[in-house]
């Protein structure tokens, strides 16, 4: 993913940063717990969509 779109991506619903996971399958939005799909390169920003991390995730940093 180009790093460009990565810096004016933000998450659909708390607007927060968002960080691309280490597989670059999924953007990880850390305020919400939620990790929203790439696919073929294109990121799929819809709540349903997404899915809701682990507590292991979550404590991740």
């Amino acid at each position: 993913m180009d790093p460009k779109l990565l810096d004016i991506l933000a998450c659909p619903l708390c607007k927060g940063p968002l960080k691309l996971s280490a597989d670059k399958s999924e953007l990880i939005c850390k305020n919400d717990a939620l990790a929203f799909p790439v696919r073929e390169g294109i990121p799929v920003m819809l709540e349903g969509e997404a899915r809701t991390l682990s507590v292991d995730e979550r404590l991740d940093q």
